[in-house]
């Protein structure tokens, strides 16, 4: 008796477990992305002259001035083929260093997931996490020994005086201006 209850259970959890690995194997659903689409848009409201976008709408949204993510851009682009846009198989355009830097941009201003940068760059997640890895790697090769070192004691004595100007005396690396 035993043994047939532990055979009918051991049936039950292999039939239970091909019913998980039946609904986990259907095919993916392909999603069309447009990148074209996609960049044109990008380009149009806010890298056209004019862009539908005026400076201030681009300033709040990238979280820096348009000139600084033209010069990141040019930086990255330069430095990694990466985010230099191909052609495929097929020979249809891919997505452009605009919309792959855009995606990474925006996901480390506004603290969003991959897949949310999808609807208006048109980038597959999977695609927009690889941006990111890239780019984190090219910005670290590119401007880590300008930005990313240790400050100097001149450094330290400039960031002390625009401290104390601003009412901050002795206040410096401070996140939340308490300490």
């Amino acid at each position: 008796m035993i043994q047939a209850m532990a055979l009918h259970r051991q049936q039950h959890v292999a039939e239970g477990a091909s019913a998980s690995r039946r609904r986990n194997s259907q095919p993916r659903m392909f999603i069309r992305h447009n990148p074209l689409e996609g960049h044109e848009r990008l380009w149009n409201d806010y890298f056209a002259e004019p862009s539908i976008y005026p400076p201030n709408v681009f300033r709040r949204r990238f979280r820096m001035h348009r000139n600084l993510f033209l010069r990141i851009h040019s930086a990255v682009e330069a430095h990694d083929d990466y985010f230099v846009q191909k052609r495929d198989a097929s020979g249809r355009l891919g997505l452009s260093s605009l919309q792959k830097i855009t995606a990474v941009i925006r996901m480390l201003a506004y603290g969003v997931t991959a897949d949310l940068t999808d609807e208006y760059v048109r980038i597959r997640e999977s695609t927009a996490r690889l941006s990111m890895k890239k780019f984190v790697k090219a910005i670290v090769s590119i401007f880590g020994g300008e930005y990313l070192r240790s400050p100097t004691n001149s450094d330290i004595a400039r960031l002390l005086e625009v401290g104390q100007n601003r009412g901050f005396p002795g206040m410096l690396g401070s996140i939340d201006c308490m300490h």
